[in-house]
């Protein structure tokens, strides 16, 4: 068993999170985001949401937006032992979202938290931080 961490000044915490889904219904995709667009801004026409919300990355938007996650939280496991099979898809999500796996990884003692770079974002501001020792 791991020794439990204390929190100590000045330590860094990052969560990590991966979260996918496959799109098995594009119109009902965008018809469920401009929803979700419509329940955030209520004084939006249907006609402005649908200029609102044109594409892909709009409608995740307005999911997160909404919902702080994209699609449904998953009722069984996402990935490993229970999880439904590889390529397995839930086609007749009113959504038109099949869940796809989501995994979440804390992260301790990240030398820089993302504020401290500025403007200038890392190169890869979701990779691991070296290993102590390496």
């Amino acid at each position: 068993m791991d020794e439990p961490v204390r929190p100590e000044p000045g330590m860094t915490i990052s969560v990590r999170t991966r979260h996918d889904v496959v799109i098995t219904d594009p119109e009902r995709f965008l018809a469920a985001a401009r929803r979700a667009y419509r329940q955030a801004h209520p004084e939006t026409s249907a006609s402005e949401a649908e200029q609102a919300v044109a594409d892909v990355y709009d409608a995740v938007h307005a999911f997160l937006d909404r919902d702080g996650r994209l699609g449904p939280p998953q009722p069984f496991p996402s990935v490993g032992r229970g999880a439904p099979r590889p390529g397995e898809r839930a086609p007749n999500h009113p959504d038109g979202m099949s869940p796809a796996g989501e995994i979440t990884r804390i992260v301790l003692g990240d030398p820089k938290p993302l504020q401290d770079h500025g403007c200038l974002l890392p190169e890869d501001p979701f990779a691991l931080p070296p290993t102590p020792g390496e």
